[in-house]
């Protein structure tokens, strides 16, 4: 009896284990990550999936970059020819071994901004696309602004350790990524593993190969982002990944080991979150007024990143104007009549106006009668001017 009851202990026990390993890959646990400042945010809604610190002011290196080149995209000036300062060609640290004088389009200064992390080329780009590093400093903090991100204030366009007032977030630079993502030439070029451009001083071309290993070696999903160095800010590192039309944004700052922290937290965001429409775009159904419903619609999809199961826990509230009693003529209701919000729990997720549907046929009907009604009197000489 007493090896029965231990043959049945040892089977449990393998039962048990072998449902806590389902159970596991099912439900991973948050990452584990290096960096002393981290976050993973849904590149489509903004979401913040994971994050580490990720609000506190720090030094951020060459990923600084990034707003340098989407300002540099921005300015509608890729095809015009830069002439490189000298105080471009003797900027420190990595260089693209830009020379006084030498003539290069600002296309191929981008591209060697973000491929190579060219400190040269930062400054030949500020003083082209701002008239001075001052005049582009005051660009890029305008920018910083206008995005939100609350916690940045710029002092250069490379980010090296010059001033004790360069700093952003983990957050904010998330936020700028997923701004710069939403800008097509910037993605291409932000994915570019090579880019060749001309040197006026040889027979062959400049060839920058992109210091992202993610991109070009380490991660199949990768599609994107900036590497940076200082000795004060440490490792830092913007990259992002798509996978089954879900794309994801991680920012490290100080990381020893970042790729790897990159990965981590790519691999946790597809297993766990995906895509759900909450609301879908056209009239709302099952609206409880009844002098709104069937009458009123969103012109957008609301979609959300959740796992399973925080869809239960999504909620849309729609604030509504109260009807007045001019409004008994459909033209007289205002075309903007309410919002509807999400929310995850009691958090506010995302907000959209809510329009209302002006019913139009009879009123078309009408007019094209009319129409005929006078066209016929023309004809017969019924109608009489004056």
């Amino acid at each position: 009896m007493g090896r029965n009851r231990k043959k049945i202990y040892i089977y449990y026990t393998l039962i048990f284990a072998i449902l806590f390993v389902l159970v596991s890959n099912e439900v991973q646990a948050a990452p584990s990550v290096s960096a002393q400042r981290a976050i993973l945010m849904d590149g489509e809604t903004g979401r913040v999936l994971y994050e580490k610190d990720a609000n506190t002011k720090s030094r951020i290196a060459s990923i600084t970059k990034i707003m340098t080149a989407i300002i540099a995209i921005e300015s509608g000036k890729m095809d015009e020819k830069v002439t490189v300062s000298s105080n471009a060609s003797g900027t420190e640290g990595s260089s693209l071994y830009l020379k006084a004088g030498e003539k290069i389009k600002l296309e191929d200064l981008v591209y060697g901004l973000m491929l190579r992390s060219g400190n040269d080329s930062a400054v030949a780009i500020a003083e082209s696309v701002g008239g001075s590093l001052e005049g582009f400093v005051y660009l890029m903090n305008k920018k910083a602004s206008e995005i939100g991100m609350v916690n940045t204030h710029f002092s250069n366009p490379h980010g090296l350790d010059d001033h004790e007032d360069h700093y952003s977030t983990a957050y904010d630079m998330a936020l700028l990524t997923k701004y710069a993502m939403e800008n097509d030439v910037y993605k291409e070029i932000s994915g570019t593993k090579v880019h060749k451009a001309p040197n006026p001083d040889e027979v062959w071309d400049r060839k920058w190969k992109n210091k992202n290993r993610l991109l070009t070696e380490l991660y199949k999903y990768s599609t994107g982002g900036k590497t940076g160095y200082t000795k004060r800010a440490k490792r830092t590192l913007v990259s992002t990944a798509s996978k089954d039309g879900e794309h994801l944004i991680a920012v490290t700052l100080n990381a020893s080991d970042d790729w790897n922290d990159h990965i981590g937290m790519f691999e946790y965001g597809f297993k766990q979150f995906d895509y759900k429409t909450v609301l879908e775009k056209g009239l709302i159904k099952d609206f409880d007024d009844e002098f709104y419903s069937g009458k009123v619609y969103v012109k957008r999809n609301v979609t959300m990143s959740l796992n399973d199961d925080e869809e239960e826990s999504v909620r849309i509230e729609y604030k509504m104007l109260k009807p007045d009693k001019e409004w008994s003529r459909a033209e007289k209701v205002p075309e903007v009549v309410g919002k509807a919000v999400i929310y995850l729990d009691d958090k506010e997720m995302d907000s959209l106006p809510v329009f209302y549907k002006v019913e139009t046929g009879k009123k078309e009907k009408k007019s094209w009668w009319k129409f005929w009604e006078s066209s016929m009197e023309t004809f017969l000489g019924v109608r009489q001017d004056g």
